[in-house]
């Protein structure tokens, strides 16, 4: 499961179930990647706790990586810790800021082999505004030529004379606030369309705003996101900018309803990546974005054994105190308790 989410500064929801398992899901994901942005600083470790509880102990926190107020997490099913390399990470700090600034924009990175098959999740915030889609798009160019990715599994770099980092992996996933807006038409125009849409008998049908979105042109154009594909045809409403707990878009500002939060996927192999599902969680009214989930189904190749194992490793503490907090809930105080039926002395 695929997840993006512009938290815009302000705390979670109480309950996460909303989130990380919706009601569609028939089954829990083997592996989720979890791409936060606008965070409240300093509690993404928190929050990271609040996903593990949530999610239950049937996954691990295999990697983690922040940067300011972005957070990448990449939760997996527990039994298969073992066919994982060794996580490796990178960031990249899209603007030049002072010691005392919090980092509200840029990408962060997480790779690995699992099996025989690469990955690499990609969590980035780009510059914001209908108007600075050349500096979106030169950030996108800065981006998959800064990061240092594969750095262990160096087999996979040298064979590749390109700097493109998208280009060394096997399966690439490139999530988060993209920021890319619909342009070319008022707050009031598209407000009207979205009317219309509803008011049809084709309600998933948002084809009309689509012609305008800056990031679907320049996928055509081949101006940017070169061999990526977004995960499936956008069937829901723009998810940005809303009024917090309304479902209302944000009339005093006028920013027109657009799809800034988006997920893209570039696989070597045509086939090997399927969308079972793609759509904004509308539930979630707590920012002025929805979450944005897409569920994926990948073919995975046979492993070898001349990549570094990850020998098991997680985020031990924090699946620990997931567990503890579950059995809070579930049991309440007693649960910390010593057993009265059975002790040792």
């Amino acid at each position: 499961m695929l997840l993006t989410w512009n938290m815009g500064g302000s705390a979670p929801p109480t309950e996460l179930d909303d989130l990380l398992l919706p009601e569609s899901l028939q089954y829990v994901p083997d592996i989720y990647a979890i791409a936060l942005q606008e965070a409240v600083h300093g509690e993404l470790k928190e929050l990271e706790t609040r996903m593990q509880t949530t999610i239950g102990p049937s996954h691990v926190l295999l990697h983690s990586v922040i940067h300011g107020v972005l957070c990448l997490a990449i939760f997996v099913r527990r039994d298969l810790i073992w066919f994982f390399s060794v996580p490796e990470d990178d960031i990249y700090n899209c603007r030049h800021v002072s010691i005392n600034m919090i980092k509200t924009k840029g990408a962060v990175a997480i790779s690995f082999q699992f099996f025989g098959t690469s990955f690499l999740f990609i969590n980035s915030h780009l510059p914001a505004h209908e108007s600075r889609n050349k500096e979106r798009i030169e950030q996108y160019e800065k981006i998959i030529s800064a990061f240092d990715l594969p750095r262990n599994l160096r087999p996979l770099k040298p064979r590749y004379i390109s700097n493109d980092v998208t280009a060394r992996f096997d399966i690439v996933f490139w999530i988060g606030d993209l920021n890319f807006r619909i342009e070319g038409r008022s707050f009031e125009e598209a407000k009207s369309i979205l009317e219309e849409i509803k008011e049809s008998n084709t309600p998933n049908s948002f084809e009309p705003l689509m012609r305008t979105d800056q990031l679907t042109k320049g996928m055509e154009d081949r101006s940017l996101f070169l061999g990526f594909s977004e995960v499936a045809e956008i069937t829901f409403p723009p998810t940005f900018k809303h009024v917090i707990a309304s479902e209302d878009y944000d009339e005093e500002y006028m920013r027109i309803p657009s799809y800034t939060d988006r997920i893209l996927f570039r696989c070597k192999r045509p086939g090997h990546v399927t969308c079972l599902a793609y759509d904004s969680i509308r539930g979630i009214k707590t920012s002025d974005h929805r979450p944005v989930m897409s569920l994926v189904e990948c073919q995975i190749r046979p492993g070898k054994d001349t990549i570094p194992l990850n020998a098991g490793l997680f985020k031990r503490e924090i699946y620990v105190e997931g567990l503890r907090r579950r059995a809070e809930e579930n049991f309440g105080d007693g649960a910390s308790k010593a057993s009265e039926v059975c002790g040792v002395s």
